[in-house]
């Protein structure tokens, strides 16, 4: 039993030292969620199990127990279906990883990975439509220190779809000004990209950059009042008040939740809506498969509708048939039936 205790917290060690941040190249805050799923599982082991972190092994994970601490999220800590599932998912990663480095370990390992996914209703995608896009981008006062970079931050959120760590993290060295100006985004997995921003972008970001002077290459660009690096409720409360003056003028306007991400969401709808096929859409928001970015087209209903009416059929009653499909009709009658 001992070395079945010892193997768990080898495996452990090692699934978080070697195997999420070098071999699968996660970043830091994906590694964090996992760690987070992992802490979780051995307080309720402990909190409700009696079974201390240390002498934990590899028998004590039972589709029971797994169901159980399901359970204990769902109805002790109140996390919706969702969030168990991304617990879960982190759970059945490390497990997969001690299948494969462990194989005495394997039935039990399976018995973990048979446990199945909570069912959740789908997250509504929320996204601005261009018209609240464009009135979000005049409340911000530019002739201002913080209205030019709240400016800046609205516009380089949009244009570049950016997820919120990657934007947190831009530096100055990510930014290369020219025809088209450049910005280079470091994403999930290590992974970068460049993405390209228009005119009226750039000189914006790039005005902003002169009067905060913003010089040091390692410098991040968006910073709040004590020159500290942004954080994201930091960038969620600039974007919350500059929505409620809009508000004040435009009710019908953000009648759902917008946050950091939306943005991300909006620039995509837009361009599929603008006709950009979804390749371009999928290398320019970084995804690893076309699939992560059909989403989008079986979101948005301007879409839906205008495959509809493409390939809808014409079933007025007062259209006839023309003389090449009467015969084509007839002749597939007589050779058919």
């Amino acid at each position: 039993m001992k070395r079945k205790q010892e193997q768990f917290a080898y495996f452990v060690t090692k699934f978080f030292t070697d195997h999420l941040p070098k071999n699968r190249a996660l970043s830091e805050n994906t590694v964090k969620s996992y760690r987070d799923a992992l802490i979780l599982l051995l307080q309720f082991f402990q909190e409700q199990l009696h079974i201390s972190p240390d002498r934990i092994s590899y028998s004590d994970f039972t589709s029971d127990n797994m169901e159980s601490f399901l359970q204990w999220l769902e109805n002790e800590r109140r996390n919706s279906a969702s969030t168990c599932n991304q617990r879960l998912a982190a759970i059945h990663s490390f497990f997969r990883y001690v299948q494969y480095k462990d194989p005495e370990s394997f039935e039990q390992s399976s018995i973990v990975l048979s446990v199945p996914f909570r069912k959740s209703a789908p997250v509504p995608m929320n996204y601005m439509s261009l018209d609240e896009v464009k009135a979000l981008l005049e409340k911000p006062d530019q002739s201002t220190r913080n209205g030019l970079r709240d400016m800046a931050i609205l516009v380089i959120l949009y244009e570049t779809a950016a997820r919120v760590q990657e934007f947190i993290d831009l530096k100055l060295s990510s930014i290369r000004f020219g025809s088209p100006t450049v910005i280079t985004l470091h994403g999930k997995g290590e992974k970068t990209r460049l993405v390209p921003v228009n005119g009226e972008a750039s000189r914006i970001l790039k005005h902003y950059i002169q009067v905060w002077n913003i010089t040091s290459p390692d410098e991040p660009v968006f910073t709040n009042r004590k020159g500290e690096k942004l954080t994201r409720a930091g960038i969620q409360y600039i974007i919350d008040k500059y929505i409620t003056t809009v508000r004040e003028e435009h009710p019908e306007y953000f009648t759902k939740k917008i946050t950091c991400h939306s943005f991300r969401h909006s620039k995509a709808m837009h361009l599929l809506e603008a006709g950009v096929n979804l390749i371009y859409i999928r290398d320019f928001l970084g995804h690893v498969s076309v699939t992560t970015t059909e989403i989008y087209a079986k979101t948005n209903p301007k879409i839906k509708e205008k495959q509809l009416i493409k390939h809808s059929q014409d079933l007025e009653p007062h259209r006839r048939y023309s003389a090449k499909q009467k015969d084509d009709l007839l002749d597939w009658l007589k050779n058919t039936l």
